[in-house]
């Protein structure tokens, strides 16, 4: 028996990184994982490989008919959706003063909008059963901030506030909504040029010296999807080795 035997759980940003790890994870424990992201090959392949209780979707985050699509298609194949996870997002690190409007858009669209468009839509399925979990991958940024984060802090920031509002919304309905705050994860996402420096700095700030690992952002996640944490909700969870403490 596992612990999420008979859910169904999407996943954004699912393709690789900590969104393939959590799929790996809640699929293991009994789910039927929907993955979603715009990385269509990597997105097929994990699907493949995870076997007929896993399907992958194209999907923009940002884009509220996309959307509404991964609904239709997830509750066509797999039934009545219990668990979101939010985790499509991307990192960009600039000064305040040379980020265009562009490019900090771009990352509110991806990080923040999306969370937004994915709690919205996912209720209607959610509360047919008056059981659902969402998990708001936000992040230690989303605590406090550093030099050139303005977007990536402004968008994590809100995801934080975000998750409270909808825990009071959705609370009658039997839906919890709690955010996750990972620090300084292994994942391809480090491998941005330019950022070297400031992921060494936050690798000697943390207290166990080291980078944490996907699979650990699994577990958390797990206990969220699971009715292990039946009485959470509006919570953020932090997962950073210690980088928070002394703050």
């Amino acid at each position: 028996m596992g612990k999420l035997d008979g859910k169904v759980a999407i996943i954004t940003g699912g393709a690789r990184g900590q969104g393939a790890a959590h799929a790996q994870t809640l699929l293991n424990e009994g789910a039927k994982v929907v993955i979603t992201d715009v990385n269509s090959e990597a997105g097929e392949a994990l699907a493949s490989e995870l076997g007929e209780n896993a399907k992958f979707i194209k999907h923009d985050v940002s884009n509220e008919s996309d959307w509404q699509n991964v609904v239709n298609e997830t509750e066509s194949t797999f039934g009545s959706i219990n668990i979101l996870v939010n985790n499509a997002g991307i990192n960009y690190f600039e000064p305040t003063q040379e980020m265009s409007e562009e490019s900090y858009r771009r990352v509110i669209n991806i990080n923040q909008v999306s969370v937004f468009l994915g709690m919205k839509t996912v209720f209607p399925s959610m509360s047919k059963t008056k059981e659902g979990s969402i998990i708001n991958i936000s992040s230690v940024g989303g605590l406090f901030s550093q030099q050139g984060a303005i977007a990536y802090s402004a968008s994590k920031f809100a995801v934080t506030g975000m998750t409270k509002a909808a825990a009071l919304d959705f609370a009658k309905h039997g839906i919890r909504v709690n955010s996750v705050h990972p620090g300084t994860i292994r994942t391809p996402m480090l491998d941005v040029p330019g950022t070297e420096d400031a992921i060494k700095s936050l690798i000697e700030k943390t207290p166990l010296k080291r980078l944490g690992e996907s699979e650990e952002v699994s577990k958390l996640v797990l206990f969220l999807a699971s009715n292990d944490s039946s009485f959470s909700t509006g919570s953020e969870f932090i997962l950073d080795g210690g980088a928070t403490a002394s703050l």
